[in-house]
């Protein structure tokens, strides 16, 4: 069912202490995927909700479990199942934040990448809502150290998320293991067989509730693309910020080792950015958040996951730097600015590979986006020289200008030089001899770039390296479970994925070349059907034909990175 009917949260029997915790983060009315799941789940029936990322499923589910759960007791009531480690994240910390006023009740966040130890802390003091993923339940099952013999409740979020990044073996175990008289409630974006098939066979008579996505985006914000390879992106971001004018701006990126990579590059060229992803603990973040809205920061570098609810008026412009796969995010990722009447103005960074994305994009927001071109080497300068004429103008106000203007009188008269000399002295101190761009080399120089390295490009412009894991056909290992292990560990998307090429004792993954030292550390630990992978790099990784042959199969190896956002095909076992 659809729903239009316009209700209030007040209408819908929440528990009173919930509620007070809604009014406390100005909650009035449900959207309607809320409207239409809290009834249902608050008189016990199965519900299977068809829903986006971005239209409130997460309270349409936690509010309603909060409401009936029992607090104390040391084992879970509510196990709520999350494809990626960011999004348990967030959804754990949605929890927390409406159960504020329910004492007794504890959430627990489990997932791969964090050490087992403060999990297994968290699981022996008690805690009556768990939220993890797939792989790394499954793994404290193993364990003996989750205990699921009295759940109440269990929610799929993002299942078809799950199941195509290899975990369909690992949710349906956690379906058998968990008591009969559960309440369940799954919610996908999109409704495929493998889907359908898990709700006939583990639901009871579930209510099906369908909410279309908000795909419209803003009247009053101005979209605009540039179009750029993909390794003069952080030239044409800089020549952007120099020359654009703006309040304050969010950037979006795809990895949270994109983030802070690109936070240190934008503060070495003297702008005020900070990093916010889902490894940035809550009081950091509301820093962050308070320091943009006071205006002593200026850039935001975020993921899609870390900038969910953020509304900050100084937000006059957003920044896609890495292209979105789906035009949801895009509407997502631009709402945080043109909000309540404001005008607003987006710009989009896209590799000529990624073209099919944005009129992707054009298609379903039924707007066309206006594309910009490079801002030039002249058009930087005059900003620079403006800036500094602005400078020169502020400072004459200041109240110690008396005091200079007596020390380079002195100067002039000792040394017998003239005033504008030592001003263009006193400007180098602060601006270095490159204060202007020098000129574009032509096209054909930038191309043989003798310092570049030689580098794969897939579609996308993402720059590939191939690197090595320790398991492969005798591990029965699934591309599945490869995107779905190394995903989750390292904070990717399938993306991030290039070729897969599973030989017998090890296999083949191409990932973004640039990725960080964190990243690296986190994935050596990851397994993948309890074998450790030891990622590292390798620099004779799969070439052309021969690698199809050594892929084995009609065809070659499975490759669904090779084509932007291709959909794995092999349901493997993952871990999380």
């Amino acid at each position: 069912m659809e729903t239009t009917t316009s209700v209030s949260f007040a209408d819908l029997d929440i528990e009173p202490r919930v509620m007070q915790a809604l009014n406390d983060v100005g909650y009035e009315t449900p959207s309607p995927i809320q409207a239409e799941t809290i009834p249902p789940l608050m008189a016990g029936r199965d519900v299977v909700g068809l829903a986006q990322t971005g239209t409130g499923k997460t309270a349409a589910f936690a509010i309603p479990v909060l409401s009936k759960i029992a607090g104390g007791g040391k084992k879970p009531r509510a196990l709520v199942l999350a494809p990626t480690r960011e999004l348990a994240l967030q959804v754990a910390e949605a929890f927390g934040k409406y159960a504020a006023h329910l004492p007794d009740i504890r959430v627990l966040p489990i997932y791969g990448g964090q050490s087992y130890g403060v999990q297994l802390s968290g699981l022996r003091r008690g805690a009556q809502i768990v939220v993890g993923t797939p792989g790394r339940v499954i793994d404290h099952l193993d364990k003996g150290t989750l205990d699921i013999s009295e759940l109440d409740f269990l929610v799929l979020d993002e299942a078809d998320e799950m199941l195509t990044m290899g975990f369909a073996e690992d949710v349906e175990r956690i379906l058998r293991d968990t008591p009969d008289s559960k309440q369940v409630a799954l919610f996908s974006a999109t409704m495929p067989k493998a889907i359908g098939r898990l709700a006939q066979k583990y639901l009871k008579s579930p209510v099906e509730i369908t909410v279309k996505a908000k795909t419209q985006t803003a009247q009053n914000t101005t979209q605009r693309y540039l179009q750029v390879s993909h390794q003069r992106k952080l030239d044409a971001l800089t020549r952007v910020l120099e020359v654009e004018s703006f309040d304050a701006m969010i950037i979006f990126v795809r990895t949270k080792s994109a983030t802070e990579e690109l936070a240190e590059k934008l503060r070495s060229r003297g702008f005020s950015a900070v990093a916010i992803n889902g490894d940035i603990v809550q009081a950091q973040r509301e820093r962050t958040i308070a320091s943009l809205r006071s205006g002593s920061l200026d850039i935001l570098v975020a993921t899609d996951v870390a900038a969910r609810g953020l509304d900050v008026e100084r937000i006059s412009h957003v920044v896609n730097y890495d292209i979105p796969h789906d035009t949801e995010s895009y509407v997502h990722r631009i709402g945080r600015t043109g909000r309540a009447g404001r005008s607003g103005n987006a710009l989009l960074f896209i590799t000529p590979r990624e073209r099919h994305l944005l009129r992707s994009i054009e298609k379903a927001t039924r707007q066309p986006i206006t594309e910009i071109g490079l801002p030039s080497v002249d058009d930087v300068n005059a900003q620079r020289v403006a800036k500094f004429g602005e400078s020169i103008t502020e400072n004459l106000g200041s109240d110690n200008i008396a005091m200079f203007r007596r020390l380079i009188e002195n100067y002039a008269q000792e040394n017998d030089v003239a005033m504008a000399d030592i001003a263009a002295a006193l400007a180098l101190e602060t601006r270095d001899g490159g204060f202007l761009l020098s000129p574009d080399p032509p096209a054909s120089e930038r191309s043989k770039g003798p310092d570049r390295p030689e580098r794969k490009q897939r579609d996308g412009g993402t720059n590939f390296a191939t690197y090595r894991i320790a398991v492969g056909k005798k591990d029965r290992v699934t591309p599945g479970a490869i995107v779905g292990a190394i995903a989750n560990e390292g904070g990717l998307t399938r993306g991030d994925f290039g070729h897969i090429s599973i030989r017998n004792d090890y296999s083949l993954v191409e990932l973004p070349d640039d990725l960080g030292r964190e990243t690296l550390t986190l994935l050596r630990g990851t397994k993948i059907s309890n074998v450790p992978i030891n990622i590292t790099r390798d620099e004779g990784g799969p070439r052309g034909r021969s690698a199809a042959r050594n892929g084995g199969g009609r065809g070659g190896p499975r490759d669904f990175g090779g084509r932007r956002g291709a959909q794995p095909r092999v349901a493997g076992r993952g871990r999380s």
